[in-house]
């Protein structure tokens, strides 16, 4: 089990919150619903990477206890920009994690990469609800984040559209009568290219996602399909079932974000527009629900909903991270660190688009096998990966 049984208040009670990562896409997102019900919220702490313009107005809006920027640098332009707001101020890594241990009911996971996992941990180790929306919590480092969660009675609410639609329709006291979980996928901007096509793909055509504005890493994920593989990963570990019984459906409207599949023939989806506030708002209400101005959905618009198996000759990212997930170990965390490398790369003209998939196989491959035991372990075998990454990713270009 992913979620202890909290105890549930009230809708009338105040619920303190953390949001770390607040300027990025989950971030804002998670802010602007604040905003729409502040007498619900009382805000803890805020944490930005650079971005201090964006974390001052936010800290000066939600009236935030403590602000904190993760880059050292930006501590004076941050002390500048709150000078007389009231709102204390910290700077640096060690800063991040520490806000991340100051009580709150719930904390929002949305720092990108390896660096949200220390402060995601901290908040698991006082029992916090957490608003996961981190990947790397649960790709890189998944068995010893769950064992630490079931340890310290943590609540874990995904935020990812696929996993918080499982969630919702998911029996966790009636495991046993699941047959399957199906993750939906758009198919990307790619889903009708040949091989052939995909190797000249520039970055800003795979930047150019049919349904969802994402950014940059995670819409070059959709493009090559790889969100879906460290879905799958994230699923495993979320989820009470085994990985043979997830599978993945591509369906390019993204009405349907996911599935499951009962031993009495009932299929339970939940639907919606593809827009990320909905997810979000239902982890910051849990276990109510809150009001939010994502668009309603209007199936007479759409007319037709249509699903197609997955290529994984077209899309080998979806191969190697099923292949990861049955390896274990170390294995997850190397294709998690080798991808991030080869989409900055892809991003930055290093490298065409089809190796990306070609340099995370590659790591795998010359990476030896081992197993994890502490968080530790994740952060060097996720250091190694990426040199390894590196170093073939320089032989390519």
């Amino acid at each position: 089990m992913t979620h202890s049984h909290k105890v549930i208040t009230p809708e009338t009670s105040i619920r303190s919150i953390s949001i770390l990562g607040s300027t990025g896409s989950v971030g804002t997102n998670t802010v602007d619903l604040v905003k729409l019900t502040p007498e619900r919220f009382s805000v803890t702490a805020l944490s930005a990477n650079r971005n201090v313009a964006l974390l001052a107005e936010q800290a000066r809006a939600l009236k935030a206890k403590i602000a904190v920027i993760a880059d050292e640098s930006y501590y004076n332009d941050l002390k500048e920009a709150l000078s007389g707001s009231g709102v204390e101020i910290a700077a640096g890594r060690r800063a991040v994690i520490e806000a991340a241990m100051r009580p709150s009911d719930w904390i929002m996971s949305a720092i990108v990469g390896t660096a949200g996992l220390e402060p995601t941990f901290k908040a698991v180790e006082r029992g916090a609800i957490i608003g996961l929306a981190n990947k790397e919590c649960l790709v890189s480092a998944g068995k010893i984040m769950i064992n630490a969660i079931k340890q310290q009675g943590a609540t874990i609410i995904p935020v990812d559209s696929e996993h918080s639609a499982i969630f919702q329709v998911f029996d966790f006291d009636n495991v046993d009568k699941i047959n399957r979980i199906i993750l939906t996928a758009s198919g990307g901007p790619f889903r009708e290219k040949s091989l052939k096509e995909m190797s000249s793909m520039t970055p800003k055509q795979a930047l150019a996602h049919p349904n969802w504005d994402m950014g940059p890493k995670i819409s070059i994920d959709s493009a090559t399909m790889m969100n879906k593989g460290l879905e799958l990963i994230e699923a495993y570990h979320l989820f009470p079932v085994s990985e043979e019984k997830i599978e993945i459906l591509v369906h390019p409207q993204s009405v349907v974000h996911s599935l499951v599949d009962y031993v009495d023939g009932s299929v339970l989806a939940q639907m919606g527009t593809p827009d990320m506030r909905t997810p979000i708002s239902f982890a910051l209400g849990w276990p109510q629900r809150l009001a939010t101005p994502a668009t309603g959905l209007n199936l007479q618009e759409i007319g037709n909903l249509s699903f197609e198996d997955t290529d994984e000759e077209r899309f080998p990212a979806l191969r190697l991270a099923r292949e990861a997930l049955r390896n274990g170990g170390n294995a997850p965390t190397v294709l998690n660190a080798a991808n991030e490398i080869a989409v900055e790369g892809f991003l930055n003209n290093q490298i065409n688009f089809l190796n990306i998939a070609a340099i995370v196989e590659n790591t795998l491959e010359n990476t030896p096998h081992c197993e994890l035991e502490t968080l530790s372990d994740v952060l060097d075998v996720d250091c190694i990966a990426r040199k390894t990454a590196k170093a073939y990713m320089k032989d390519l270009s």
